[in-house]
């Protein structure tokens, strides 16, 4: 794995242009390329998504249809197909308005546009090497090494003169991202009473996920331990990661506020079977404690999400609110980066960033808190696959297979 430039603490209001590369030399990219978890856009393509997001785990037709009524709330439509438009239209303008002429593409996971046709449309179009920012800022199976095996598939489908696929680093720590969260939760706690404001918690939210799964994220080594250990000492960036932005966060808010709010990290959208352990507590379940132990307001901050997709208006906006009002406690939803220019920016400023360093260069790596930031290929055995070995892009190796760029 290559060294990488000592840890460049940024914070709200830096200067954040004398961080970054004071270039619009994009080589060797040719092409920049959205990846995102996708979904329906009409109600009957919510079984068939949600059949695409568990193929292979035998879920059953009526566990799915049920999970759907989910959408169904919202017209059978998820938001994030109109989010990922809205953030193409951002990138590509942002892009155009620093005098860079690149093309962007987009493709989904599990919805159209899919990952394959997009990159068979790159292929023919005569795209080289592209830089692949995905939707997901942290470290694990499902939210990195999934979208790496997913590259290296649709790579590998293409006949001939696929191009060469890079994905840009996790984002979680950058300024571009955690910046508008800061703002989001200033913004979110002048909603509350105003007597409410300095004894309101900060209860941050991302996606659950196994706890076998939280275990092995990041880079090896990995060992088997018991469930009840901390997930960090085992190779646990997902958690770790989540927890250093959440900190970083509320000491931003405690600096312009002048009062120290508590905070804690929760999860949502737990969907594996009962006996299988999955991060905790549970989102509803925390707001019951804090009900009982007194607590009268509380701020939901999405910090697990980049845009308010179905994980955030249902987990959050319909299930949380309303446990929250049941137990008489004032809450407020943060909003997520979206396309806050900061956060659209990030993409450009990720791309400046990593095509220097594949020129050889040594750019600047803006990241807050103490982890430092992550590594432009990932390490072989990262984030490992949970149910079988299978090759991705974008990842460290001695050996890289004719046409399908780098693998781990």
């Amino acid at each position: 794995m290559p060294d990488h430039a000592a840890n460049h603490e940024v914070g709200p209001g830096s200067p954040r242009d004398a961080v970054h590369q004071s270039t619009t030399d994009v080589a060797p990219y040719d092409a920049v390329l959205l990846v995102s978890f996708g979904g329906p856009e009409a109600p009957e393509d919510v079984v068939p998504f949600l059949e695409n997001v568990t193929r292979g785990r035998g879920i059953p037709r009526e566990r799915l249809e049920a999970v759907g009524e989910h959408y169904f709330l919202f017209g059978g439509r998820s938001p994030i197909n109109d989010q990922n438009r809205a953030l193409l239209a951002e990138i590509q303008a942002d892009l155009a308005g620093h005098g860079i002429d690149l093309p962007v593409y987009w493709g989904n996971r599990n919805w159209a546009p899919y990952l394959d046709d997009v990159v068979a449309e790159m292929a023919a179009d005569g795209v080289r090497r592209a830089a692949c920012f995905v939707t997901s800022a942290y470290s694990s199976w499902s939210s990195c090494r999934q979208y790496r095996e997913n590259l290296y598939d649709a790579v590998a489908r293409v006949p001939e003169n696929a191009p060469e696929l890079d994905k840009l680093r996790v984002y979680y720590d950058h300024p571009g991202f955690l910046e508008p969260v800061v703002d989001a939760v200033g913004a979110a706690l002048d909603e509350l009473p105003a007597d409410l404001r300095d004894e309101a918690r900060l209860v941050f939210v991302t996606h659950s996920i196994p706890w076998s799964m939280s275990s092995t994220s990041g880079p090896p080594p990995h060992r088997d331990v018991d469930q009840d250990a901390d997930p960090d000492a085992v190779g646990g960036r997902y958690v770790a990661q989540h927890r250093e932005a959440s900190a970083w966060v509320s000491e931003q808010v405690r600096v312009r506020r002048g009062a120290t709010l508590e905070h804690d990290l929760v999860y949502c959208s737990r969907s594996g079977a009962p006996h299988i352990p999955w991060l905790e507590p549970d989102v509803n379940d925390h707001l019951e404690a804090l009900g009982a132990a007194g607590c009268r307001a509380v701020v939901l901050v999405p910090i697990g999400f980049v845009s308010d997709h179905m994980e955030v208006v249902y987990d959050l906006d319909t299930e949380a609110l309303a446990t929250a009002e049941q137990l008489g406690i004032a809450a407020v939803r943060a909003a997520t980066p979206g396309i806050d220019p900061r956060f659209v920016a990030m993409v450009r400023e990720l791309l400046l960033e990593r095509a220097a360093a594949e020129r050889g260069q040594q750019p600047d790596r803006p990241a807050i808190g103490g982890i430092g930031p992550g590594w432009d290929r990932c390490p072989v055995g990262c984030c490992a696959n949970p149910r079988a070995d299978r090759p991705a892009l974008a990842g460290e190796s001695e050996e890289v297979p004719a046409g399908t760029g780098e693998r781990a």
